[in-house]
């Protein structure tokens, strides 16, 4: 079985993985350029994240309004 196959484990309360990380990182050594860079990247990150919950939104508001009780 591939890695990509298996089950993701849930992380803790709280913790969201990479994210805490870098929540948690010290900024002091950056350069402004690199400040800069990597608050491009995360801004990019941020609308990957968006655009994948509004995917899963959809798709789970599709399942509920397949799944729901017919009212007679």
């Amino acid at each position: 079985m591939d890695e990509d196959d298996r089950p993701r484990r849930r992380l803790p309360e709280g913790s969201f993985g990479a994210a805490s990380l870098l929540a948690s990182e010290s900024l002091e050594s950056y350069s402004l350029d690199e400040l800069d860079a990597r608050v491009v990247l995360l801004k990019s990150e941020i609308d990957r994240i968006q655009s994948h919950r509004d995917k899963t939104a959809a798709h789970m508001k599709a399942a509920a309004d397949l799944f729901r009780p017919k009212q007679p």
